[in-house]
């Protein structure tokens, strides 16, 4: 029997716990992973955190040491992008002309930040994170820049605040929504954001709009500029979805797979962030753009790829750190009717809660630790719960149940 063939897209986490997956479930054929980055592949959350202020260096961020690919007989095509996955014939076509022929593929592609469609956006010196030299271009900035403006108060654009204030770097933050984080978040959490940030001495302007960018700052549409050394923009991020859509597979905001992480083509799988998955226990689709999702999901691909039963099932995770503020975050608070607070709000020390019919849908705790597991119990319990015995703290969480 011939030797399988198994191909990875994407030199992120994603694609390199899948070739960890790949390996530690028994998979003994040709594995090869291909990535546009000449990095070995790394993490990222640091780069908007302790690489970003230089706490953490290149080596630190890598997924495996060099040699593990080797020890694991993982070939590595790295620097290189891939110009077309040929589906009837099996093969990945590679920009330099080469080809990588496939049994089974994960597509772990990613996402690439948004840009604003304003004049300016593209321009040098306009600074976006993705990559480590973006992280490292920004750090650059910020040793040399006193002003600086950043377009989007998400969790990127706040944790570049955070990393430029302690710098001590003057920012301001440009926002088209009501509040920082309200899409995420709701009005009632958002608030504490935006008074954190307010609290470090943030110009935080709310409801603008960015017209243009320029070489001396930004205009806003109502013609106010506002001078700055460097601009930084974090509005959000699109699923690098380029690829499947020219080879056909279903796309609607990521890639569309079932539980199992399986598209529409029985050989091609997806994980990570261009993953638009099915999740079992809240009945839809989502596509979370998280380091939490790029560790769960390439197990469970990496057995179907191997003809194994597998599901995802793992709740949203995602975590920040902004001056001294830690946050975890679980759940997905979609139709909350109201928010729960446990702790000191004012004191940035509590947990957060989003209910439905006094059911959790979400749980956010900040400076408070070892809380996640009983929250993930509460999310998927689906039980009601006391919203009295929820806001006490002396009651365990695990006695709210009415």
């Amino acid at each position: 029997m011939a030797e399988q063939r198994f191909v990875i897209i994407g030199g992120g986490l994603a694609g390199a716990k899948a070739a960890e997956a790949l390996r530690e479930q028994g998979f003994d054929g040709r594995l090869t992973l291909v990535g546009d980055e000449l990095h070995l592949p790394y993490e990222r959350p640091a780069l908007s955190k302790d690489h970003l202020t230089g706490k953490a260096d290149r080596d630190s961020l890598r997924v495996h040491p060099a040699t593990w690919y080797d020890e694991h007989g993982v070939d590595l095509t790295l620097g290189i992008g891939v110009s077309r996955i040929d589906r009837d014939g099996h093969r990945v076509e590679l920009a330099d002309g080469s080809a990588h022929a496939y049994d089974k593929l994960l597509l772990a592609t990613g996402a690439s930040p948004r840009r604003p469609p304003v004049p300016g956006a593209d321009a040098p010196g306009v600074r976006y994170l993705r990559r480590i030299e973006d992280s490292e271009a920004i750090r650059e900035t910020l040793a040399s820049a006193g002003r600086l403006v950043v377009v989007g108060a998400g969790w990127i654009g706040l944790e570049v605040t955070a990393a430029a204030r302690q710098a001590g770097v003057a920012v301001t933050v440009l926002e088209a929504a009501e509040l920082p984080l309200l899409r995420a978040l709701g009005p009632e959490v958002a608030t504490v954001f935006a008074d954190l940030h307010r609290d470090h001495e943030v110009d935080l302007r709310l409801n603008v709009q960015v017209a243009e960018i320029t070489a001396t700052g930004v205009r806003l549409s109502d013609g106010t500029r506002i001078d700055a050394d460097a601009v930084v923009v974090g509005v959000g991020a699109e699923p690098n979805t380029q690829l499947a859509k020219k080879a056909g597979l279903r796309v609607d905001n990521g890639v569309v797979v079932d539980a199992a992480l399986r598209t529409d083509d029985p050989d091609i799988v997806a994980a990570g962030d261009v993953a638009n998955a099915f999740h079992p226990l809240l009945g839809k689709h989502i596509r979370v753009e998280h380091w939490a999702n790029a560790l769960s999901q390439p197990p469970v691909a990496a057995a179907t790829m191997l003809g194994e039963p597998a599901g995802h099932e793992e709740l949203p995770y995602f975590f920040t750190d902004q001056y001294d503020l830690g946050m975890e975050y679980v759940g997905l608070p979609d139709g909350y009717d109201r928010v729960v607070f446990r702790g000191d709000v004012p004191g940035r020390e509590f947990i957060a809660f989003w209910l439905k019919d006094n059911r959790v849908l979400a749980g956010m705790n900040v400076n408070v630790w070892d809380v996640v597991d009983p929250i993930k119990a509460l999310i998927r319990a689906r039980t009601e719960i006391d919203p009295q015995a929820l806001a006490d703290p002396a009651t365990p969480l695990t006695a709210v149940a009415q």
